[in-house]
């Protein structure tokens, strides 16, 4: 058993680390063939290197790593030797593939370039979140002082970065290209969500019937899907009712809706999609 655990560790090791690097692979590639050569300085310690690219030349992939090191520095302690470790690793290759990867630009055009750039940003960014790091010291930094200002949420502070870097790159390159530059922060965040999420269309049903037994079954042998039944008092009604719960898949959703249309006309179902569905017949439950 205990070889097994350690063995699955190790798998879950690598895993991690292999999202890591591909995330950066292709995160690292949306800077040449997008954000610098039309300028767009995507917040954070990137955007300020960006910035400072636009202004003397300078690489920056190699001026991200000379701004986030000693960040790691002051806010590892902040942080798990687990997470600091895998962040560290993070930067540094995130960094390499920038200044590395010598892809020719694809767009010249900035809204294009703002918009996929954001987007292949945004998936790289996701992909090493899901290996459990980050490519920014200056979240360690965050973290710390939200551990020492409660009220300073972790968010709040890396927004007041991302102003910061759009306000700098306002004065120095154009108040277009910080517009353009907050259209990039935007879609790359909706990026990172949907990776970190995944992209299964799982629904939440929610069944209030008096025909509970009946739907289960049916649930479990034509849709081979499980479901729970709770039981409920109707609050106007003050009538006992049973609530089934019952996860299934989008195409699932219409032969749903006839098991519980010819089982009970009377039910009350709402459907939801999930935000992340984890378990048997869904995606693998896995810790970090």
């Amino acid at each position: 058993m205990l070889s097994f655990v350690k063995a699955r560790m190790k798998h879950e090791r690598l895993v991690a680390y292999a999202e890591i690097a591909l995330g950066c692979v292709i995160g690292g590639a949306a800077y040449p063939m997008f954000l610098v050569p039309n300028n767009i300085a995507p917040g954070g310690l990137t955007g300020i290197a960006t910035i400072f690219n636009y202004l003397w030349g300078w690489p920056v992939g190699i001026t991200s790593m000379a701004l986030n090191l000693p960040l790691f520095v002051i806010g590892y302690k902040a942080m798990g030797r687990v997470f600091a470790f895998r962040s560290l690793v993070a930067t540094l290759l995130f960094s390499a593939c920038i200044d590395l990867i010598q892809l020719p630009p694809l767009t010249d055009d900035i809204l294009l370039g703002s918009v996929y750039g954001a987007l292949v940003l945004g998936a790289g960014l996701g992909l090493i979140m899901r290996g459990g790091a980050t490519t920014g010291g200056s979240d360690m930094v965050a973290r710390m002082v939200n551990k020492k200002f409660p009220l300073i949420t972790v968010g709040g502070f890396l927004f007041l970065i991302d102003c910061c870097v759009i306000l700098a790159a306002a004065f120095t390159m154009s108040a277009k290209a910080a517009l353009y530059a907050l259209i990039c922060i935007f879609i790359s965040a909706r990026a990172v969500d949907l990776v970190l999420a995944g992209f299964g269309s799982a629904k939440a049903c929610f069944i209030i019937t008096n025909r509970a037994a009946d739907i289960s079954r049916r649930i479990m042998e034509e849709l081979e899907r499980g479901a729970t039944v709770l039981s409920g008092i109707g609050a106007y009604s003050r009538e006992e009712r049973m609530l089934l719960i019952s996860v299934i898949s989008q195409r699932e959703v219409i032969p749903l809706k006839k098991i519980v249309q010819q089982e009970d006309e009377k039910a009350f179902m709402f459907i939801t999609d999930t935000h992340e569905t984890l378990g048997e017949g869904f995606n693998a439950l896995a810790g970090e």
